[in-house]
């Protein structure tokens, strides 16, 4: 339930459902809106994250504390909406100053109808979620706010992120073609769940012809487009309910296609191999994660946004009935498993997100990576 009215200085309410409540102003639209209360640390790059529909039914706290200086652009949606539910800031900004800018920050969450509430403590907020894990949470905003004892209650009776099967949700319904820039050298069927518009596009500038598919295309849809390599993106959710994109990877898998997922992607290839996925007490989110690149030694500093994890042994080799696997990739601030490598055939995966549009590019390489795999296949 929302209005598009202003909401510099109308009263708003945020409430966990531990009972924590913090007040401040409306931001963007008015009225109330649900979801999981996760935080990221970025401090630039608001719009990619708004935009991602990885970041489907999550109200997300901003932890740099001054937030829409650079104002909304029409080149930078990573798709043709804002997907977060709802929206936390500590001090927006006034006045938009970037030659770039269309519109205020605020202007645009009124538009698309995504409730928010500025003015708060999101520092206190921040370590509230760090030590008490991700939870469900609610924005209240307007004159006629319930009193505290009705918004818990709604809060508590929001549905939670675990079990939550949503990449359909947010996946696009018919396929479609993003044309290789410059001279044609591979084809790839992307499978959508809830893909970035950077995605392809990486794909693209390396002369890659990307058929991008439904969450639910099957394997035949897949060969129907004569792949030279298949993609999985990243996506909302909790992956231990996809079981048909499980389904499908082992079928490319089995054939023995260059495989690249990300993210979801990366969650898929895991349950593809026969390992569990777990929640994550309250998730990387932000473009300055810490990753290590075993295979070089390489320290990247990358984009993240998820709440799952693959539960995979770090050391040595894991035999699957697709050959051995091993972790590539770890972060460095809580040991969590950050990418997948097989090493029988032409596969592989990261958490994290290699495309990052506002950046870093640090893992750009990876592109160059699937590239390679699917070079050596063909020769």
């Amino acid at each position: 339930m929302t209005t598009s009215t202003s909401g510099s200085r109308i009263p708003a309410v945020l409430v966990l459902e531990d009972g924590r409540t913090f007040r401040g102003r409306a931001y963007g639209a008015v009225g109330a809106t649900f979801g999981e209360a996760v935080f990221s640390t970025g401090m630039t790059g608001y719009q990619e994250t708004l935009t991602d529909p990885s970041y489907h039914r999550q109200v997300v706290v901003m932890t740099a504390p001054h937030i829409g200086n650079t104002g909304v652009n029409d080149e930078d949606p990573e798709s043709a909406r804002i997907w977060v539910s709802g929206y936390v800031v500590r001090d927006p900004a006034r006045v938009p100053s970037n030659w770039r800018s269309r519109r205020s920050l605020d202007e645009e969450l009124r538009k698309q109808g995504v409730v928010g509430i500025s003015g708060v403590d999101t520092r206190a907020l921040t370590r509230h979620l760090r030590e008490r894990g991700a939870m469900r949470v609610g924005i209240f905003s307007g004159h006629a706010l319930p009193d505290e004892g009705v918004m818990l209650a709604e809060v508590r009776q929001a549905p939670e992120m675990k079990g939550a099967d949503l990449s359909a949700e947010v996946a696009t319904k018919e396929t479609y073609v993003v044309p290789a820039i410059g001279e044609k050298k591979f084809t790839v069927a992307a499978i959508d769940l809830g893909i970035k518009g950077m995605t392809p596009h990486r794909m693209a500038e390396r002369g890659i012809e990307v058929h991008v598919l439904p969450a639910t295309a099957t394997a035949e849809d897949v060969y129907a487009v004569a792949p030279d390599g298949v993609f999985f993106s990243n996506g909302p959710g909790d992956p231990s309910t996809a079981d048909h994109p499980v389904a499908v990877m082992r079928e490319v898998l089995s054939r023995k296609t260059p495989l690249f997922g990300i993210c979801f992607g990366n969650q898929i290839l895991g349950r593809a191999l026969g390992f569990g996925t777990y929640k994550l007490k309250y998730g990387h989110r932000g473009i300055n994660q810490p990753v290590q690149d075993r295979s070089t030694g390489k320290v990247e500093i990358t984009a993240h946004n998820h709440g799952f994890a693959v539960d995979a042994p770090l050391e040595g080799a894991t035999d699957t009935p697709y050959g051995r696997v091993e972790v590539s990739h770890v972060c460095l601030n809580d040991n969590v498993v950050e990418g997948l490598q097989l090493l029988d055939q032409p596969a592989f995966s990261v958490q994290y997100h290699p495309e990052a549009a506002a950046g870093p590019h640090d893992a750009a390489y990876l592109f160059d990576r699937f590239v390679s795999l699917m070079e050596g296949q063909r020769a």
